[in-house]
């Protein structure tokens, strides 16, 4: 009895020593994702003509991916609930961006709610090891578990409704104890420049608090690329103006916590389009969608998952043989009319091998300059309404995105060549001394 109580005795105190160890190794992250950045408008920015000063130094004091390989879709969402996971949508669940929604019922509705989420996250992992966290407007956060400060990403209309919305979506009493010091808040629908500067100062305010975990979500460079394309003029000056923002966020997190690893991120690359291909005509056609009077889809049987570079198509009866055989036969026969300008159409286990949404029967990927329209009454290709776009297969090197990091508890500084978008998650987490075990990728830095 006395040897089997000294082992116990001796078992928990290792167990302490050991945690105690974890702890003492652990440093506070800054995960800032930067939406659309592409690596080589850091990595070779002079060359571009592009100043980004804050993130050459990161760059030059820590560790950096010359890209990372996404997933599949290369969309906001999707990606960013990779980037806390370590999962691929077909293990996490956030399928898309908006979800699907095949009558319109849902006033397009994102993926805003973290309860889509069906593996841990960083911020629940962190909070269940006792760490304080913080977010400002990352995708997937409405009422989510582990955020002790959240502003999460949402927004309806752009009215003044939206600011009440978010008010009583965020950490209770956060908001306007936040906007008492600093101001009105800037509203979700707001991607531009300007509101990530609104948003950074209100991250730079949860910074000065020490959380251990902080994620901040900026949107301005996404948004001004899809409208004047990736390399504009235009594009270049966001560009420029988001990294004078990187470094607002940085000199807070490191006055606040000197021991900080600074981890940026970005979901996608960027391609330019000039032309939208209408999917839905030929579905419409063969009477899998039908729709009312009013143009407005009265029913459905397969329809097209738009996701920009790609479409899903989504069956109403996913075991139905004959309704996947008869879909099936009409997107063969779409891939094959140079006019639609598709490069790859997967089936469904290719879909689930590359980690694509589970709804998904079949993946029509496009062409690099090609996208999924909107408007079901328009001719099969027309002038592109966006100049800039993603959601292009990963596999395509103009899809991948970027990775900089520096701190105190890097592996391993400079290239880390190519990296698989799933390890960043569990690096994160060997950095905050805590554990992702549903991760599909080890860790890298």
């Amino acid at each position: 009895m006395a040897v089997r109580t000294f082992t116990r005795v001796l078992a928990t105190a290792l167990a302490m020593l050991a945690i105690a160890s974890g702890a003492a190794e652990a440093s506070p992250v800054l995960m800032i994702s930067l939406d659309g950045l592409r690596p080589d408008d850091v990595t070779k920015a002079g060359e571009r003509g592009i100043k980004v000063p804050h993130l050459q130094a990161l760059l030059q004091e820590g560790a950096n991916a010359s890209g990372v390989v996404g997933v599949l879709p290369t969309l906001t969402y999707p990606s960013h609930t990779t980037l806390v996971t370590g999962v691929a949508p077909a293990r996490h669940g956030v399928s898309n961006n908006l979800t699907f929604d095949p009558q319109a019922t849902n006033q397009q509705g994102w993926y805003w709610y973290a309860s889509d989420i069906r593996v841990p996250t960083l911020w629940q992992a962190a909070h269940a090891a006792g760490l304080k966290t913080a977010s400002v407007h990352w995708p997937v956060t409405v009422g989510a578990t582990g955020i002790d400060a959240n502003l999460p990403q949402i927004w309806r209309t752009g009215c003044a409704d939206d600011a009440k919305l978010l008010v009583a979506l965020a950490t209770p009493g956060l908001l306007p104890r936040l906007e008492a010091k600093l101001g009105p808040y800037r509203q979700g629908i707001d991607e531009t420049v300007e509101g990530d500067a609104v948003r950074v100062k209100f991250a730079q305010a949860l910074l000065a608090e020490r959380p251990a975990f902080t994620t901040v979500y900026l949107a301005g460079i996404d948004h001004q690329e899809h409208r004047s394309g990736p390399g504009s003029p235009e594009a270049i000056a966001t560009i420029e103006r988001t990294d004078a923002l990187v470094g607002d966020l940085v000199a807070s997190a490191r006055a606040a916590m000197p021991d900080v690893t600074v981890v940026v991120v970005s979901d996608h690359g960027f391609l330019p389009i000039t032309t939208d291909i209408n999917l839905f005509a030929p579905f419409i056609a063969a009477g899998l969608v039908t729709l009312d009077k009013d143009g407005k889809v009265a029913s459905w049987q397969a329809e097209p998952w738009l996701a920009g570079g790609t479409a899903f198509v989504v069956l109403a009866r996913p075991d139905d043989a004959s309704l996947l055989a008869r879909t099936t036969a009409l997107v063969d026969k779409l891939a094959r009319d140079p006019a639609y300008h598709i490069a790859r159409v997967l089936d469904h286990a290719e879909t689930q091998r590359l980690g694509g949404p589970a709804e998904a029967a079949l993946t029509i990927a496009f062409e690099p300059g090609y996208e999924s329209g909107h408007d079901p009454r328009a001719a099969v290709a027309t002038p592109a309404s966006y100049k800039g776009m993603h959601g292009f297969m990963p596999d395509l090197p103009a899809m991948r995105s970027t990775l900089i990091v520096s701190g105190p508890k890097l592996r391993r500084r400079g290239d880390l060549g190519v990296v698989d978008m799933r390890s960043i998650a569990p690096s994160v987490a060997r950095i905050l001394g805590v554990k992702l075990p549903d991760a599909q990728a080890d860790a890298v830095f």
